[in-house]
């Protein structure tokens, strides 16, 4: 496809009687515009992965400190069972 358009772009700059068609012409437009907007969907959705790896980070972080005053306040050897709530020591 680029050198189909490289080609076309070189025929028009030699000569100043030729002319793309129509067709060309709406195809090369298009193809162009297609392209413009992959890439910038494609920026898009870069900075929405660096917004959501920083979220990560934030929530690992938070985990970390609410885990340390966890072991704080219940030990280390402490089990929670995670759909009550309740905490036992590990036997």
């Amino acid at each position: 496809m680029l050198d189909m358009l490289k080609f076309l772009f070189c025929l028009v700059l030699k000569s100043n009687t030729m002319k793309l068609e129509t067709e060309e012409l709406n195809f090369i437009k298009e193809s162009t515009a297609k392209l413009n907007n992959a890439k910038s969907i494609l920026g898009e959705l870069e900075i929405k992965k660096y917004e959501i790896l920083s979220q990560i980070d934030s929530l690992k972080k938070e985990y970390q400190t609410r885990e340390k005053q966890l072991i704080d306040n219940y030990g280390l050897d402490s089990v929670i069972n995670m759909e009550t709530g309740e905490v036992t020591k590990k036997e």
